[in-house]
């Protein structure tokens, strides 16, 4: 069992049947008292927010693995940020109401074993839907990052599907993309390197929704030939995606969903080639970077409640 459910369930449980009121707060003072036998706190939730900030939940459990990497792209962009568990926000749904990002971060949820991003993404719909509906009514934004995408697309957040890819191969590697819409989310980017790591990423709609899709303008991402690709002589669509989509956006280029992983592509020490970049750069008297290209997506989303 997952050590995150263990913990919250097991305090719930335990103040039911005291007969006290079950919150996420007192699940996070419990978990916090926990600290200093050495458990983990990254999903207990922040008692004080500073107004300057916006703030952002993660979601979190039963095989979603990318959390921490995205909590920590959102606070070196200036948010604020909680990992909570998806038992916990379903157990208290107001948890979403002090947030003006949600995030629906990579991974493997329930293994993978009934598709990719299918069963988690029963819950949200199932336990949740009105709730992020409600969410979205307000000036917001929500983003699902691989496993995410695949969650919000199979919930019916955004239109289409993510399956098998092409190769029939799980695939992990560096892509590039360049940005086919005006979303927050993406504002002021025209293309960017940054890695993959799926084995159903294979973005397919039918037609009419392609239709509507670019009708709408969102499709957001398309894999292109650039300069990682070139580089490591690799074909630029990774999956076989229609029409070479790697992400989409809907509520008004609020809400994007998205196959790689910005969140790790957020230092320029983690591209896969930036030795090689490092010496180009002395050699050409350039400024050596130290962001990597994946950052300016988290910090486009924090400034949009600037």
């Amino acid at each position: 069992m997952n050590k995150r459910t263990s913990t919250t369930d097991i305090q719930a449980t335990r103040f039911a049947r005291q007969g006290k009121a079950y919150s996420a707060t007192r699940v996070a003072g419990v978990i916090d008292k926990k600290v200093q036998r050495g458990a983990r706190t990254s999903n207990s939730l922040s008692l004080a927010r500073s107004s300057s900030k916006p703030h952002v939940i993660i979601f979190s459990g039963y095989g979603l693995n990318t959390e921490d990497e995205t909590k920590t792209a959102f606070e070196i962009s200036g948010a604020s940020a909680d990992i909570v568990h998806i038992n916990d926000i379903i157990a208290r749904p107001a948890i979403l109401d002090r947030a003006q990002i949600i995030v629906f971060p990579g991974g493997f949820s329930y293994g993978d074993d009934t598709g990719s991003g299918k069963a988690y993404a029963n819950r949200v719909r199932h336990h949740l839907g009105e709730q992020i509906e409600e969410f979205l009514s307000r000036d917001t934004l929500l983003a699902g990052i691989c496993n995410g995408f695949q969650i919000i697309t199979s919930a019916g957040i955004l239109p289409g599907a993510l399956t098998s890819n092409d190769s029939a191969r799980y695939v992990c590697r560096w892509v590039d993309v360049e940005v086919q819409n005006d979303s927050p989310w993406l504002s002021g980017i025209r293309s960017l390197s940054i890695p993959i790591a799926h084995g159903e990423g294979r973005y397919y709609a039918p037609e009419n929704t392609l239709v509507k899709l670019k009708k709408e303008n969102a499709i957001a991402l398309r894999y292109v030939k650039g300069e990682t690709a070139k580089h490591f002589d690799l074909p630029a669509n990774p999956n076989g995606s229609i029409e070479n989509i790697a992400g989409i956006t809907g509520y008004g280029g609020r809400v994007l969903g998205l196959m790689p992983h910005p969140e790790r592509a957020v230092s320029f020490t983690q591209l896969p080639h930036w030795t090689y970049l490092k010496e180009r750069f002395i050699r050409e008297g350039k400024e050596i970077p130290t962001e990597g290209p994946g950052l300016q997506i988290f910090k486009n989303a924090v400034r949009y409640f600037r």
